[in-house]
């Protein structure tokens, strides 16, 4: 079968190329893909060639499929049933992390598609390893009758945006919310603070985001946005929202910029939620988080509540994933999508496997 394979374990190094198809073992499901979406964690590998020789995964972490192969010894699970992937492969389940439930920050997590040596759904079949479902009976999640495959396979970042606001934060009703990015995580982000009640919700970008996602996100709920390569940031989120009304600020970004943006608008004992992640040192004083008494929040990823609830509200329609969609490509052509991500002509890209 063919798939999207990464070599080495630094950036880069992407290859379309044959694999051997799963094989299923006594605890182990083999899922077919029916679709998978390309993500920004994908991105950073793009064009960033390594040569390395070295195979390190079939990647692809966002997607959905029918399961195709039950191991002999599984019960919970049968041949037939439309499942999405909450794309963990592996976890220790004995740390603190794991104990609750929060198996994204697991020392020793691996994910399917991300991570070294387990594999994901840029390809025909993908193995859930009996090993996870063990630990983590939520591995993987039935799909709702009323939910395509191709929604199913962003729910990852629905899940991600959901807990970020509605399980980190302290956000309530009646409040603002400042969201900078207007990536999936962004947009969803805008979805989760409407459906919680904010007032005003104001979406951040840069100049290239006005060509699709600016209109995108006030489709979506953003009653404002902001360029800011042409904008004073902090001062028309202030003009928006009132010198105290920015509590909540979720930054999908992760540009340094952003965090000392948010740290000037954020009012004093207001919460600062960094979803998105930059590989910079921070060059400016944080004293400000200190004197107003700041909180910054680290989140990463999701738990079995968000998926729950994040199922639910996609389920009922209450989240909208169709206006996000905004291209449907053959894998074959997975360079084509990666390069509209790039460009921000896509803000999520199905890719599905060429024929049967």
């Amino acid at each position: 079968m063919k798939a999207l394979v990464k070599y080495g374990t630094a950036f880069g190094g992407y290859r379309y190329e044959d694999v051997p198809e799963p094989i299923c073992g006594d605890e182990d499901i083999i899922i077919k893909v029916k679709a998978a979406a390309i993500c920004g964690a994908d991105m950073k590998h793009y064009k960033v060639e390594n040569g390395s020789d070295e195979f390190n995964s079939v990647r692809g972490h966002e997607f959905s499929g029918q399961i195709v192969h039950v191991g002999k010894n599984v019960k919970d699970w049968k041949v037939g049933q439309r499942v999405v992937s909450d794309n963990t492969a592996h976890v220790c389940g004995v740390c603190p992390s794991c104990e609750s439930g929060d198996f994204l920050t697991c020392p020793e997590k691996v994910n399917l598609g991300l991570g070294y040596g387990t594999n994901g759904g840029f390809t025909k079949y993908c193995k859930i390893p009996g090993e996870i479902l063990k630990i983590h009976k939520h591995a993987i999640w039935e799909i709702p009758e009323n939910i395509s495959y191709e929604e199913a396979a962003v729910l990852d970042p629905i899940c991600n945006a959901y807990k970020a606001i509605a399980q980190r934060s302290k956000f309530l009703p009646g409040q603002d919310v400042v969201v900078f990015g207007t990536g999936p995580l962004g947009l969803f982000s805008v979805q989760i603070a409407k459906i919680m009640g904010a007032v005003n919700i104001v979406m951040v970008g840069l100049d290239d985001d006005s060509k699709v996602r600016f209109g995108v996100a006030q489709e979506l709920g953003a009653t404002h946005v902001v360029n800011g390569s042409k904008e004073d940031v902090v001062g028309r989120c202030r003009e928006i929202c009132g010198r105290d009304g920015i509590g909540l600020v979720v930054d999908c970004a992760g540009a340094n910029i952003v965090l000392k943006q948010a740290i000037e608008m954020c009012r004093p004992n207001g919460e600062i939620v960094r979803v998105g992640m930059g590989f910079k040192p921070v060059d400016f004083c944080i004293n400000d988080i200190s004197m107003k008494a700041i909180s910054i929040i680290g989140h990463m990823g999701y738990d079995t509540t968000s998926w729950r609830n994040g199922l639910a509200l996609l389920k009922n329609g209450r989240i909208k994933v169709k206006p996000m969609i905004t291209h449907r490509l053959p894998l074959s052509k997975w360079d084509e999508g990666f390069s509209l991500m790039a460009s921000k002509e896509g803000i999520k890209v199905i890719l599905t496997y060429d024929g049967e």
